[in-house]
């Protein structure tokens, strides 16, 4: 899972640039950009802020990994 993809996914689906998300959550946007395209591990309160700015549960994903492996 690359929860980066995921949020640049909820953003082109909402039609939202990454600027307008970086304002929203109080971060530099080129970072934020960077982060988004190459990493598949962002930091909880960062992305608890992006859920809550897009108004989606990105920490749904990881829960349905833990249970997938879990074998529930």
């Amino acid at each position: 899972m690359h929860i980066g993809e995921l949020v640049l996914k909820t953003l082109k689906e909402k039609e939202r640039p990454i600027a307008w998300l970086a304002r929203k959550i109080n971060c530099n946007d080129a970072n934020l950009g960077r982060l988004l395209k190459n990493s598949q591990h962002i930091h909880s309160e960062l992305l608890l802020r992006i859920s809550i700015v897009l108004e989606e549960d990105f920490f749904r994903y990881y829960s349905e990994t833990i249970k997938k492996q879990a074998g529930k």
